[in-house]
């Protein structure tokens, strides 16, 4: 029983330290540098970890990550409202090494404002 019981910690142990790096926190992100746009989706994938769209920012392409599906969900926005040629204000910020990549801390959809955080 105790064997069992180490091997399911072990493996919940190897777990997070394996998916551990795949998560988007905020600290990697520079708050100091507010984007605040409007672009139009190319691209979008609603899932979790975080869902994700991909936009132009300063005639460059971007990846913005947005928040799990879940909390989308909750917060009243579907896969639908952020599919391909949606037209969307973003408010988000770069991230410290990545360039391209930018989370973001509210969509507007619509003219309609969503808190993502």
């Amino acid at each position: 029983m105790i064997y069992l019981k180490n091997s399911c910690l072990l493996l919940l142990f190897l777990l997070c330290v394996s998916f551990g790096p795949l998560h988007h926190g905020w600290a990697n992100y520079d708050q100091t540098k507010v984007l605040d746009f409007e672009t139009t989706i190319d691209e979008s994938t609603f899932g979790n970890p975080h869902t994700m769209a991909k936009v132009n920012y300063q005639d460059e392409p971007w990846t913005v990550y947005l928040a799990p599906a879940s909390r989308m969900t909750d917060r009243g926005l579907s896969a639908e409202m952020i599919k391909k040629g949606t037209k969307v204000r973003l408010v988000a910020y770069p991230h410290k090494t990545e360039k391209g990549e930018m989370r973001a801390e509210r969509i507007y959809v619509d003219g309609k404002k969503y808190e993502l955080r």
